[in-house]
């Protein structure tokens, strides 16, 4: 129990900086100094607020049955049919879009040219922080400026006409995790909790040429070119980002989060993340927990013979749904739990390693099965859920029981992703 404790050492500081609260549901009770020897309880924060994420709506806890929804025409057995229970969680109601994605990649952008500029300031806990209002003052065209931020400009001989542009390559996110399954399993009070973190440097950029590579004797470099940086697909789901970015985007969200809310002297919030495989299938039935796709079904028309998702139909008439690539974000109707595309569009990382027969010993409550890949690891290992379909895949890949998987490291023109986090729901007025 002793090596345990090691793991609350953040609690624990964030209890001992508050020297009095206030009891839930009354008035001011008294304090530790003042007590009078009484058991009062104390609260780990004087100040506690939950709005509504924005953009992101709740999906209630329940029950469902977890698999295919018809036969499995494939007979690969990968997905048995298991009733299963998922407590609440909040989840974003529409894919990550461009613009949302850009916040992040900006974000990373400015701290890297800030430390390079200087921009930084001491901390009261004797760390350097940067100075943010001035690195919001940046003037990236600036002459001046292009010189102290060299080191992330793309070399001479990789310069088009000569054009300085950042070396996306370089614009790199320090993530610091800790394995909480490793530290979970270990039983011995000697090994320290940096053993358990794990460090890594991830460059953030969506891979472009995607839309070239994946597709061979094909024209599509005009979306290589234009997709990410043209403001036509701001609100269009972002695309060539791997599976480690996805995760890496979901850190950087928490902790922009929680240091607005620390600032504010508010107590932080639990951490957004990717789904797990349980989850995102709960979400996208909406609570019809034996329909195959997320408005029902059986077909993929409505009663007016419009299409219902942004897929391949029939022998590949792209545009027949409305979009020849991708199409907005909150395209088509929402499910009944208010989630836009979880079928087609884009298909969506998850959280869970790709296992084949891991329905047959996941825990029946809120079942999961990760595994922290390392790059020497084995392909195997590094295979991540993928869940929904694309806009380039047939009917079949859009029903809410089909998986499918990718590497953790690849990206691809037609995976996207959506995050969540655990919170309880909103207080109603």
């Amino acid at each position: 129990m002793k090596n345990r404790s090691l793991y609350y050492l953040i609690a624990v500081a964030a209890i001992a900086g508050v020297s009095s609260c206030k009891m839930l549901g009354g008035k001011n009770k008294a304090s530790s100094k003042d007590d009078k020897g009484q058991l009062v309880g104390v609260a780990p924060s004087t100040r506690w607020t939950l709005p509504k994420p924005p953009g992101m709506v709740y999906i209630p806890s329940g029950t469902f049955h977890m698999g295919p929804s018809d036969e499995d025409i494939n007979y690969s057995f990968t997905a048995r049919n298991k009733q299963v229970s998922i407590s609440g969680f909040w989840m974003d109601a529409t894919e990550i879009t461009n613009n949302e994605y850009r916040q992040f990649t900006n974000w990373v952008r400015d701290s890297i040219a800030g430390k390079l500029m200087g921009f930084v300031k001491q901390g009261q806990d004797g760390n350097e922080y940067l100075d943010w209002k001035r690195v919001k003052d940046i003037k990236w065209g600036d002459r001046a400026t292009l010189e102290k931020i060299d080191a992330i400009i793309v070399t001479p001989d990789n310069r088009i006409f000569g054009k300085k542009e950042l070396d996306v390559n370089k614009i790199v996110y320090h993530s610091e995790i800790l394995d909480y399954r490793a530290a979970a399993t270990n039983r011995d009070p000697s090994i320290p909790r940096s053993k358990f973190i794990i460090k890594k440097d991830i460059p953030v950029y969506p891979d472009t040429v995607c839309w070239v590579r994946d597709y061979a004797y094909s024209y599509n470099e005009p979306m290589a070119k234009q997709y990410f940086s043209h403001p036509a697909f701001g609100n269009y789901p972002v695309v060539g980002v791997s599976w480690k970015q996805a995760t890496a985007f979901c850190e950087w969200r928490t902790h922009y989060l929680n240091s607005y809310l620390e600032g504010k002297k508010k107590n932080a919030e639990s951490d957004f993340r990717l789904p797990t495989e349980a989850q995102w299938e709960y979400a996208a039935r909406g609570g019809r927990s034996q329909a195959p796709y997320p408005w029902g079904g059986p077909y993929l028309r409505n009663r007016k013979g419009c299409l219902l998702a942004n897929f391949k139909p029939g022998r590949g008439n792209y545009p027949e749904d409305g979009g020849f690539y991708t199409v907005r974000a909150d395209a088509y109707w929402p499910n009944d739990f208010g989630l836009y595309n979880m079928s087609g569009n884009v298909a969506e990382w998850t959280s869970s390693l790709y296992y084949e027969g891991g329905y047959n010993f996941q825990h029946d409550m809120n079942p999961d099965i990760r595994y922290n890949a390392k790059d020497s690891d084995k392909p195997r290992d590094k295979r991540k859920v993928l869940r929904g379909g694309s806009w380039k895949d047939v009917g079949y890949y859009l029903q809410t029981g089909t998986r499918s998987y990718e590497y953790q490291d690849t990206s691809k023109s037609y995976i996207g992703f959506r995050s969540v986090i655990d919170l309880p729901p909103a207080p109603k007025k």
